[in-house]
């Protein structure tokens, strides 16, 4: 029986925390590298070594795994000032589920091939902290196929689904389309909820009464019960996120030549939302918007 690979971690966050915990728990020898390093501290407990640098999570680790809030962040930690540029060699893969843009995604994987041989696999998740936590993320991959074979038994610990969505970038593309159907959800089922209420109906009812039909998802599920009780939860999502998110599909589909108007204007709701100081709060407030409107 062949050993297990060693691994190395960058942003123990929301969904770092849960995914680290998942790894220690299956066996990885791990590395982990936080910017606030007392995050890294209940990770050493259960045995990961902390590095002070991300260049360190290099020494020994064939797999180096990211999971930070956006395109700048990233870049920061792959190529600024002892980045991962610096310890990264042939033969290492670096697995980014980060969410971020498309095209900068390719760039970076490009720059970091050149500069070091070590190769990019982005593979952005759905499933939020829950799904983290129980190990049943959605895990859409762009990267060279062997590649993403060779990460599949570890990625196994973390997701129910991995999918080999194309090349380098196709991951954060179909993550992109996931988060245009999550805000333009999230926001119809604002209005919903909010509609419900308006006109005397038990809006905590409307997720059960269409179980099952035509109009239920996830989405559904969760958040119309969270909006119709004012059950708000920041620490586990943000509105600034989603917001990054839909920017985000804007952009791709500027630079594709492709017309997306709700997500354009589930944008823009995002954006008046975040500005009346949501931005930090659960995507479930949106419900807040269309009441306030309603009064």
């Amino acid at each position: 029986m062949q050993p297990l690979p060693s691994l190395a971690f960058a942003g123990i966050g929301l969904m770092g925390l849960p995914m680290t915990r998942r790894l220690l728990a299956a066996g990885y020898p791990l590395s982990v590298w936080n910017r606030s390093a007392d995050k890294c501290a209940p990770l050493v407990e259960l045995g990961a070594r902390a590095t002070p640098r991300p260049a360190d999570l290099c020494s020994d680790a064939e797999i180096v795994m990211l999971c930070l809030a956006d395109t700048a962040a990233v870049r920061d930690v792959v190529f600024g000032e002892g980045g991962i540029v610096e310890g990264a060699r042939v033969g290492q893969l670096l697995v980014d589920f980060s969410s971020l843009e498309p095209a900068a995604t390719r760039e970076m994987a490009a720059e970091l091939e050149a500069r070091t041989g070590m190769r990019w696999i982005d593979a952005p998740v759905s499933g939020g902290t829950p799904g983290a936590e129980a190990g049943t993320l959605a895990i859409m991959a762009g990267g060279d196929a062997a590649d993403i074979e060779r990460v599949r038994p570890v990625l196994a610990h973390l997701g129910q689904r991995l999918t080999r969505m194309g090349e380098v970038g196709a991951g954060q593309v179909t993550k992109v389309c996931n988060q245009m159907i999550v805000a333009c959800n999230a926001l119809v089922i604002a209005e919903v909820v909010a509609l419900a209420e308006r006109a005397g109906v038990d809006a905590s009812l409307i997720a059960p009464a269409l179980a099952g039909g035509f109009a239920d998802s996830k989405p559904l599920q969760i958040l119309a019960p969270q909006m119709a009780e004012s059950r708000f939860d920041p620490i586990k999502w943000h509105v600034r996120t989603l917001l990054k998110d839909v920017d985000t599909a804007v952009k791709l589909s500027r630079e594709q030549g492709s017309a997306t108007p709700m997500s354009g204007l589930a944008a823009q709701l995002m954006r008046l939302h975040g500005s009346q100081g949501h931005l930090a709060q659960d995507p479930a407030t949106l419900v807040q918007m269309y009441r306030e409107e309603q009064k």
